[in-house]
């Protein structure tokens, strides 16, 4: 199931030894977010975490190609398919955020997929069980903590990990 709205390249993070933080808020008792990754605009990794995933069949770094291509084809799909307009432009073309049509989400039988960009092109999956409802707000509040916590950090270096 795709929703569609208006709006809107990969390194990766070596998985550390620490405790996974508590799941993003909104997720109930946490059972229900699996993954969580922020991608900035040139497609690198920002953070990658894991919660409750039941089976992991690739590693971390092929994990994020995978799953930021996923996002690169899904957002030149929408927009080649949008019936709002009439300039569609070339499959594959990278799109500036808030070019085209985007999608929030989809879901399969076994999870679903999450998602916002914002406008500086910072992109956040949140992937949780395929019965949780709309998780818009709660990628909007991490959105928010990432702003306050990490770009606004004096310490971060700008396209870097978040450690």
């Amino acid at each position: 199931m795709f929703s569609f709205g208006g709006g809107s390249s990969l390194t990766s993070v070596a998985p550390d030894t620490t405790p996974a933080p508590a799941a993003p808020p909104g997720t109930g008792t946490g059972a229900n977010a699996q993954v969580l990754y922020v991608f900035n605009r040139g497609g690198v990794c920002l953070l990658y975490r894991e919660w409750h995933r039941p089976l992991r069949t690739l590693d971390p770094t092929q994990d994020q190609k995978l799953m930021f291509g996923l996002l690169f084809s899904l957002r030149s799909f929408t927009a080649k398919i949008d019936p709002t307009t009439a300039e569609k432009g070339n499959l594959g073309v990278p799109l500036l955020p808030g070019q085209g049509c985007s999608f929030y989400s989809f879901k399969t039988n076994t999870y679903k997929l999450n998602f916002l960009e914002s406008p500086s092109g910072i992109k956040l999956i949140l992937i949780t069980h395929p019965r949780t409802g709309d998780q818009r707000d709660t990628l909007k509040h991490i959105y928010n903590l990432y702003v306050e916590y990490v770009v606004k950090n004096p310490l971060y270096a700008p396209g870097t990990p978040i450690k």
